[in-house]
């Protein structure tokens, strides 16, 4: 199946009420085997694929490194691949478009595209987020391909008090809202849990809403019912497997 073929089926996967759900991987090896559980689409987490090569998190992990793994993952599936490319390697819309270009030319159907400032603290203003957002735009749009951005906010995941975050609602509302009319495909609003801000933002955001599972989030159909469009996992499913291995490993030496 070709790729623009691919990015289209990906698009479509992306259903208010209906949400694709996303088991994210880390390399070739764990994206078949998801694959093969009856997955509709292969989702990297940017946390789990820099542990599984060495790296800390925070575009740590060389950006060539990085476009050859995603080369390895998209070789290793017919499904949509997507691609977790945390805030594009670069602050400069013009350089962030460049790179996300090779995650295009590895062969996957999306990125997810982050808005904090990588390495500091903080998010980027909106109008500079909304113009990285369009700078890539226009470079999927020049390969004539129908790439899924789907745009992140780290509103929520820079504030670890949950009980603040009915005040950051309006603010992600509006960078939702923002991000749609520059390009962006999808909204993912990482760390929010309260089933209640969700649906506000599902119901005042156009584009399709991603939620991440963690402890305290609602199930799927929960999720579904509030008009969620993705839920992901993140680092947990990476997390989880190091553990058991650590814990198998300590089983085999246990008994030396």
């Amino acid at each position: 199946m070709e790729q623009a073929q691919k990015a289209r089926i990906f698009a479509e996967l992306h259903r208010k009420r209906e949400p694709l759900v996303l088991y994210n991987i880390w390399d070739a090896g764990s994206a078949r085997a998801v694959a093969a559980a009856g997955a509709k689409a292969i989702a990297t987490g940017s946390w789990s694929v820099a542990a599984a090569n060495g790296y800390r998190d925070g575009e740590a992990i060389p950006l060539p490194r990085l476009t050859e793994i995603a080369r390895v993952i998209v070789a290793a599936t017919d499904l949509p691949v997507t691609i977790d490319f945390e805030g594009g390697y670069a602050v400069e819309p013009d350089e962030v478009a460049h790179n996300v270009a090779q995650i295009v030319d590895a062969g996957a159907a999306g990125i997810n595209f982050e808005d904090q400032i990588v390495g500091a603290t903080g998010v980027h203003p909106i109008a500079l987020q909304a113009e990285r957002i369009r700078a890539i735009r226009r470079v999927t749009a020049a390969r004539d391909m129908p790439f899924f951005i789907n745009a992140r906010t780290d509103l929520f995941l820079q504030e670890a008090d949950a009980n603040r975050h009915g005040g950051l609602i309006e603010a992600a509302i509006e960078r939702g809202t923002a991000y749609a009319e520059a390009g962006a495909s999808g909204f993912f609003v990482p760390g929010l849990a309260d089933p209640d801000l969700i649906g506000r933002i599902c119901a005042a955001v156009a584009l399709p809403v991603n939620v991440m599972m963690r402890p305290g989030v609602p199930d799927i159909a929960t999720l579904a019912g509030l008009g969620v469009a993705r839920v992901s996992y993140g680092p947990g499913p990476y997390r989880a497997m190091v553990e058991w291995l650590g814990r198998q490993a300590a089983t085999v030496y246990g008994a030396t």
